[in-house]
């Protein structure tokens, strides 16, 4: 889900005509992000995992996979169906996934507690298959993932107000190239925000400090490569 400016698709979420700067006063009189007054749903997500960092193959390819099903719809659609496609998609074991048959395809089909397009489906199943090769040539999907994390000494101050940046251009034309499908410059954007590679809680928001914390305590996959 991915905020934007004027209109967000928060990793997902949409919000229209809410600022990234804007907060939001919860029910607890905390200041968060402005998009969270849209649904109570969105508050334990916003709170305890969007922009925290993740560095969990598993996690990080179901965020892949969820902000790809999430395109043309809102977040909220997505949020509520997470545990149908967890269990339709094993846990998003991306080899388990990749294992997946036409008589799979067609019983997802079937499955009205998910999403139920077959381009985003097959796509699911092809994407967990160029993993493996990911995989093997990075030795884990975050490693490759966070190799897109821009230099701290660039790296603006503040939550971006846009949709898209030059790494999830980068990334998205990459994936491509390795034979991934339904996947874009913005929904890898909306992806780098949900699992950490930016931070882009709004600038009052409480949690935007609290993200910046974990980010910091955290070591990132693609660092630890290049030090071994």
């Amino acid at each position: 889900m991915q905020m934007r400016a004027n209109g967000a698709r928060l990793s997902g979420h949409t919000c229209r005509g809410t600022a990234m700067s804007d907060t939001f006063s919860g029910p607890d009189g905390q200041l968060r992000c402005a998009w969270c007054a849209a649904t109570p749903d969105y508050i334990a997500y916003h709170d305890d995992e969007w922009g925290y960092p993740v560095d969990d193959d598993r996690r990080l390819f179901e965020k892949l996979c969820l902000e790809s099903f999430q395109s043309g719809l809102s977040w909220r659609t997505i949020l509520s169906k997470r545990e149908n496609f967890r269990k339709a998609f094993h846990g998003f074991d991306y080899r388990k996934v990749a294992q997946f048959t036409e008589d799979d395809v067609q019983g997802l089909l079937q499955d009205a507690g998910i999403i139920r397009h077959r381009g985003k489906i097959e796509a699911v199943i092809n994407n967990a298959q160029q993993t493996h090769a990911l995989v093997s040539e990075f030795g884990s999907l975050a490693a490759y993932v966070w190799s897109y994390e821009s230099d701290p000494h660039t790296r603006t101050g503040g939550p971006l107000t846009r949709s898209v940046s030059e790494a999830s251009t980068a990334m998205a034309k990459d994936l491509r190239k390795r034979g991934w499908k339904f996947i874009g410059p913005t929904t890898v954007y909306a992806f780098m925000q949900a699992m950490g590679l930016v931070n882009d809680h709004a600038a009052g928001c409480l949690f935007r400090e609290k993200a910046r914390r974990a980010r910091e305590a955290f070591t990132s996959p693609a660092a630890q490569d290049l030090n071994r």
